[in-house]
């Protein structure tokens, strides 16, 4: 190595890190989004199950709030017979402005006991 040379890899690895730290917050947080959308759904549908067979409004959204991540939004519907659940929940990336939201539905029939 001359003396010209010296330096060149520390300025590489200087220009390289950043990038590196970039690829790696996005791959971190793609994996926090599918963490947070496999907890959604988990939880409406734990929520949709519990009022279609008659558990409380408040049973059901005691379970879909421990299912679901923290902060998470929980709307339910009684509409015809058929229960709905929107389990909504918000993530920024850390240390910037970006943000995005993971959503799921669910729904069931409310079950009937024959007489």
């Amino acid at each position: 190595m001359g003396r010209r040379d010296r330096g060149t890899a520390t300025a590489e690895f200087a220009v390289a890190l950043p990038a590196f730290v970039a690829v790696l917050v996005v791959a971190l947080a793609g994996v926090a989004t599918g963490i947070d959308h496999v907890r959604c759904v988990d939880a409406a549908r734990s929520a949709a199950r519990a009022l279609a067979r008659g558990d409380s409004p408040a049973a059901a959204m005691a379970v879909a709030r421990a299912a679901a991540p923290g902060g998470a939004q929980v709307v339910t519907s009684v509409t015809s017979g058929t229960v709905t659940v929107r389990v909504t929940s918000t993530r920024a990336a850390p240390g910037t402005v970006f943000r995005w939201r993971v959503e799921a539905v669910a729904t069931a029939d409310l079950e009937t006991v024959p007489p």
